[in-house]
């Protein structure tokens, strides 16, 4: 039976989190062991498949602001994945042979650094470099170490 474990950024009731829990829910049913592990999570604002003991939903890290002054988004996203990351890689003890990384792939450098190398799948909905327009340059200089980042990470996944 495979280990699988999710890693989402925000699992709230959107399109990214129905694709999320609805992969979960099919591996589980094929005799997976499944875990979805976010930094934010509401039981009273989710899908109700996350409300199944069976499927654990492990958040960590909701303490960490996801904006400073309603700016700064993707540096938030970007530091609440890799702290997920380091959590799950370092402090909590899950075994796993398969991390489904969603939407941020900084964090796959950190899930390298597993003792034994782990299978790290990449589901990119649409690259957050395309996202965003950069009118002015401050926009342009907050940006360009979060798309280098975004670039060098997503190519360490083992599959896209």
């Amino acid at each position: 039976m495979a280990r699988v474990v999710f890693l989402h950024p925000d699992l709230g009731i959107g399109g990214a989190e129905r694709l999320v829990v609805d992969a979960a829910v099919a591996l589980r049913s094929q005799g997976c062991s499944v875990q979805i592990w976010t930094a934010h999570y509401d039981p009273t604002h989710c899908f109700s498949e996350t409300l199944d003991p069976e499927l654990p939903v492990v958040c960590v890290g909701d303490w960490l602001p996801t904006s400073v002054f309603g700016y700064l988004h993707a540096l938030c996203a970007y530091l609440r994945m890799i702290y997920v990351a380091l959590y799950l890689v370092f402090l909590s003890g899950v075994e796993y042979d398969v991390i489904f990384c969603d939407q941020v792939s900084v964090c796959i450098p950190v899930l390298r650094l597993s003792r034994h190398r782990k299978k790290v799948l990449f589901y990119c909905h649409f690259p957050d470099q395309l996202l965003t327009q950069r009118k002015s340059a401050l926009k342009k200089l907050y940006r360009a170490p979060i798309d280098w980042l975004e670039e060098r990470t997503t190519g360490m996944a083992d599959m896209v």
